[in-house]
């Protein structure tokens, strides 16, 4: 009982941040367009986010190593999130919006990697499957992108900072009962840093990674305008968002079942595969509803891909640089990605539409998968021994 009692507020911390992110996935774009902005300028703004994570995620994660606490750190950025929002929301210029974006980002970015820093720790103190504290976050997401989306159809998308500070606020309050992480061991230096920079499977990973991940961010960004350019409305981006998440979520609660079976890799390639294979119908659909239809695929893919690619990058950091080596693998999967698929997918999605990016995505998905097959099968592919890890 005390198990499950310690972990509760760290369920509601995830529940409540991916509730909120969720605003801000699903209908930023709407709102940017809302505001005036094309397809290209979204791209721009989008691509803030990314960029400033790309610099938030390693120094947060180094603060967190440093200090040897996720939790004061959590709790430093979600302030910063409520600040910072409040004030990007009354952002209407271009360049207005772009500059006060990237200080919202820089504290709004690091969150979710922190949080699920904590939630593999805590799986591995406790010897329970990190799935099934991680499914709060998707929990969250889906419930908030389906009560969100019908919310914003019927007061409007110009009033979204509305649940966005409650759930930010939600947040705040749970993250004072969290419980924090314990390392014994000597508080880490910058020159640490270098062994991760030395660390090639790690590195390599993270480059081949890029091409399924940029997919996965484009779609992120533009899936609400494509449904939008198909006919469908600001509550059937929020269904589309729940079904996909409510799939991601179960993906998660069970991994305790399925995860443990094979190498990660074999996860991470197969649901490369699914991810190409989802782009492509994605691209030759006509109908806002086939992608309500085609959502279920999230769990699959991103579900799946997640889950592997984190167990497999903690098995090539060393344990002193966890929360460094998990924010360094967000800053790619997140604000590489996100920064190449905002800009290229917004600058082809206002050139030749939804059905052109995706199937762009699909390819880039194709090719990366071949990569990670070429590999697994190298001695790159393989994991560090567990003795040189320490």
């Amino acid at each position: 009982m005390a198990k499950s009692e310690s972990l509760v507020p760290l369920k509601m911390l995830l529940f409540s941040f991916h509730a909120s992110n969720t605003v801000i996935l699903s209908f930023l774009p709407l709102y940017l367009q809302y505001q005036g902005l094309n397809g290209t300028e979204i791209g721009w703004v989008l691509a803030v986010g990314p960029l400033a994570s790309i610099f938030a995620q390693p120094f947060f994660g180094y603060l967190s190593d440093k200090y040897k606490t996720v939790k004061w750190v959590l709790l430093i950025c979600i302030i910063g999130l409520l600040i910072g929002s409040t004030l990007f929301f009354q952002m209407n210029t271009l360049i207005s919006i772009i500059s006060m974006g990237a200080v919202f980002y820089f504290f709004t970015t690091p969150i979710g990697a922190l949080g699920d820093s904590l939630a593999q720790r805590r799986a591995d103190d406790l010897k329970v499957p990190f799935g099934s504290i991680r499914t709060w976050g998707s929990i969250g997401f889906a419930t908030s992108a389906l009560i969100v989306g019908e919310v914003l159809a019927n007061i409007g998308i110009q009033y979204m900072i509305i649940p966005y500070l409650f759930f930010g606020t939600m947040a705040l309050l749970v993250v004072f009962r969290l419980k924090d992480v314990k390392v014994d061991s000597e508080p880490v230096q910058l020159k640490d840093v270098g062994q991760i920079i030395k660390n090639k499977p790690f590195l390599i990973f993270l480059v081949l990674i890029l091409f399924i991940t940029i997919g996965h961010r484009a779609n992120d960004s533009f899936i609400g305008l494509y449904i939008e350019q198909l006919g469908g409305s600001e509550g059937l981006v929020g269904v589309a968002w729940f079904v996909g998440v409510a799939t991601e979520a179960a993906m998660f609660a069970f991994a305790g079942f399925w995860f443990k079976k094979y190498h990660p890799l074999i996860f991470i390639i197969t649901a490369g595969i699914l991810y190409s294979m989802r782009w492509f119908m994605f691209a030759a659909v006509e109908e806002p509803v086939y992608i309500i239809a085609l959502q279920f695929l999230h769990g699959l893919t991103f579900g799946v891909f997640y889950i592997a690619a984190f167990s497999y990058v903690t098995r090539l950091i060393p344990s002193l640089l966890q929360s460094t080596g998990h924010l360094v693998f967000f800053a790619t999967f997140f604000g590489v990605s996100g920064i190449v698929g905002s800009l290229m997918g917004g600058a082809i999605f206002d050139s030749f539409g939804g059905g052109t990016l995706y199937f762009g995505m699909g390819s880039l998905a194709l090719v990366g998968t071949i990569f990670l097959i070429v590999y697994h099968v190298l001695p790159y592919g393989k994991e560090i021994p567990s003795g040189e890890r320490s």
